[in-house]
């Protein structure tokens, strides 16, 4: 019951004439724990003083000492004290001393970030009551200020209620919910995917030209990402991006755009690998597939060895026993396109696909732009109710109001329905494909909203939170019941690789943990796999191949863990560690320069030596090395020596020429590209 000592007289007299009792704890306001590593952890946020340490590039640790008699004592209990903030010890003591209340059985979803209105409403409990719990642990709070995870697991104790926490376009949804009555039947939107050259392109240009209405026929078609044709009275909506690396962007950002994929495969051609990428990337997002098989004018052409090849990968069509719509079609010489729409209305009254057309609206950013006149442009596909100009709304991290919308043919119209396509100006910033729109009743909504986002970000920032799985997270998340499966797309430098990696893999499948290759092929890591694993928390394996430069930039920004390996038992030890939670110490990779080979010298009782020009970065003598000829590594090594004009140099940067001699390594030529970089041990 004594007061414990202050650093600060006047914080001790103002603790005691708000309390009005000796019985109190000497926390004021906000306090950071940062340990050895400068890792955060956060116990309350708020944002006038978070903008500040940001800006000044710093964050300070603000923790009243502990009395030496109050150490003492503790210490003779066997308690290892450390030096915490006297926030942490009233959590712990409000752990000890939890009031046992009625159980509130439903589980209540919370956005990140909630504030203690919000949650008293959730939850039934009197918002001065929560207040009360939380001054009593020191923490004063107002009723409109947002509370981190650890104080809502403390007051899912004390109040008794179970609780999981959403993203804030999740609670938005949430509290949009429609019923069902509300329902009606929407256009489908339709995605377009393929190999390169098999006539995507070709056939979005046939299916336009061929369903353009008369009235808008001599109108300039917009690229506004999307357009909709009407087939038999009935609307069908086009993605006018083709290819699945947009499709799997904006699911890597949360956005269910599609409704049905086409796939479309050459019947010269047959099966590629961006096809097989295609099918991989539809299956996970768990989209129906139509196969049209394209060019079938031509000679060359096999619709049926198509469709027996297309069966090693689950579709098998429905002549054939399965359920695969399958449509053969020239989309040069527009031969079945009727028969593919058809096709398409078909597959779309299957899934039942609707909508409240008389709801707040909501819809996807698909395209964005900065238009001189107009400012920032959002293309947008409408998923619920209508977007109306003047409407306030809310994206990403910013909001606006609807100044005009444009439909694919660049007309001014009030509103956007259902499953439309549109053009919509009114934002303050541009915005990011893939970012959800939500209509809100006013602006104070939008800005409250954005805040809210602000704080989540910071939150997700400096909590230091993994936003997709990793190896060393399989351990903890298995125990916890948390992962199901190990989603991997593996990439290795053959097909007899892969095929030896594969089977190695599912050899070590444990009863709690299953390994789920999502996608897999021959070839290097490209960015469209890190996407594919960002949209379905995967982890990317290399196996004999790395990433490209874009796929390692891709990886840093959507946090997706790249693993490569030269050895098969390495890979298949470091999983069988990861599922044990006992692996090492993870040494990461940081690229530091790339240097191309321009001719190659022989030079007696040394060997050879690659005359080269650093392209980017800098190499040093001892660096790691990495040799690539085309996409593939045939080497790994070290520098071991580094010359500039018969000179023996430390260092050479980027911009000049210089003589590198590898250790062990004589196969270098011309057109090679040398990859330095360096090791660092993080901890796992």
């Amino acid at each position: 019951g004594e007061v414990e000592d202050f650093t600060d007289v006047e914080d001790e007299k103002y603790a005691k004439k708000v309390h009005g009792k000796d019985k109190i704890h000497n926390n004021y306001g906000y306090r950071y724990l940062i340990d050895e590593e400068k890792k955060i952890n956060i116990r309350k946020v708020l944002d006038k003083e978070l903008d500040r340490e940001e800006k000044e590039g710093r964050f300070r640790t603000k923790v009243k000492p502990i009395s030496a008699k109050k150490k003492v004592e503790t210490e003779k209990q066997g308690i290892k004290l450390q030096q915490v903030s006297a926030s942490q010890h009233a959590i712990s003591n409000l752990k000890e001393k939890v009031i046992k209340r009625p159980e509130i059985k439903k589980v209540i979803e919370l956005s990140e970030g909630v504030t203690i209105k919000e949650l008293s409403e959730r939850i039934g409990i009197p918002s001065n009551e929560i207040l009360q719990v939380l001054f009593n642990m020191g923490e004063m709070l107002t009723i409109n200020q947002p509370i981190d995870r650890d104080i809502v697991e403390i007051l899912s104790q004390e109040f008794n209620f179970k609780y999981s926490i959403i993203d804030f376009d999740e609670s938005i949804e949430e509290i949009f919910k429609d019923s069902d009555k509300d329902m009606v039947l929407r256009p489908p939107i339709v995605t377009v995917m393929g190999h390169v050259d098999h006539g995507k392109t070709t056939l979005l240009d046939a299916i336009r030209k061929a369903n353009v209405v008369s009235s808008e026929a001599g109108g300039i078609t917009q690229k506004i990402g999307a357009y909709q044709i009407t087939y038999n009275n009935r609307k069908i909506t086009f993605i006018d991006t083709p290819g699945h690396e947009a499709f799997t962007t904006m699911r890597a950002r949360g956005a269910k755009v599609t409704d049905i994929a086409v796939i479309v495969v050459a019947a010269d051609d047959g099966i590629m690998p961006q096809t097989v990428e295609a099918i991989n990337h539809a299956k996970e997002a768990n989209v129906p597939i139509i196969v049209a098989i394209n060019k079938i004018d031509l000679p060359s052409s096999s619709p049926e060895k198509v469709k027996q090849g297309l069966t090693e990968y689950g579709l098998v069509s429905e002549e054939w026993g399965g359920d695969t719509v399958f449509v053969s079609i020239s989309a040069k010489n527009k031969v079945n396109i009727d028969e593919l729409l058809e096709m398409i209305t078909l597959v779309a009254d299957l899934h039942e696909l609707k909508g409240n057309p008389d709801a707040e609206g909501s819809g996807i950013i698909i395209e964005s732009k900065l238009d001189k006149s107009l400012g920032p442009l959002g293309s947008v596909l409408v998923r619920r109710g209508k977007i109306k100009v003047g409407d306030f709304f809310v994206t990403g991290n910013s909001y606006g109001r609807v100044r005009t919308i444009r439909d694919e043919y660049g007309s001014l119209i009030n509103e956007a329905t259902l499953s439309q396509p549109v053009e919509i100006s009114g934002f303050t910033v541009v915005p990011q494909a893939g970012d959800r729109l939500f209509i809100v009743k006013n602006e104070k909504i939008a800005k409250d909203s954005v805040s809210k986002r602000e704080y989540q970000k910071k939150l997700l920032k400096l909590s230091d939170i993994r936003r997709h799985v990793t190896l060393e997270d399989l351990a903890e998340l298995s125990k916890e019941s948390e992962i199901k499966k190990l989603k991997i797309i593996l990439k290795a430098e053959s097909n007899g690789s892969m095929d030896a990696v594969e089977k190695a893999l599912r050899d070590i499948e444990e009863e709690d943990i299953k390994i789920d290759i999502i996608h897999k092929a021959v070839g290097a890591i490209s960015d469209s796999d890190i996407l594919l694993a960002s949209a379905s928390d995967a982890i990317v394996i290399g196996f004999g191949v790395i990433p490209t430069q874009k796929a390692k930039v891709v990886s840093k920004e959507e946090d997706i863990e790249v693993r490569t390996y030269d050895i098969i038992y390495k890979l298949i030890d470091e999983i069988k560690l990861a599922f044990k939670g006992l692996l090492e110490p993870k040494i990461e990779e940081h690229i530091k320069g790339s240097i191309e080979v321009r001719e190659v010298f022989k030079i007696s009782k040394v060997g050879y030596v690659a005359g080269c020009y650093i392209v980017d970065g800098e190499v040093e003598r001892g660096d790691f090395v990495r040799v690539l000829r085309g996409e593939k590594v045939i080497f790994d090594g070290k520098i071991s020596s580094l010359h500039r004009f018969k000179e023996d140099v430390k260092k050479v940067s980027a911009g000049y020429e210089c003589g590198i001699r590898i250790e062990n390594f004589q196969d270098i030529n011309n057109g090679d590209i040398l990859e330095i970089y360096e090791k660092k041990t993080v901890k796992q």
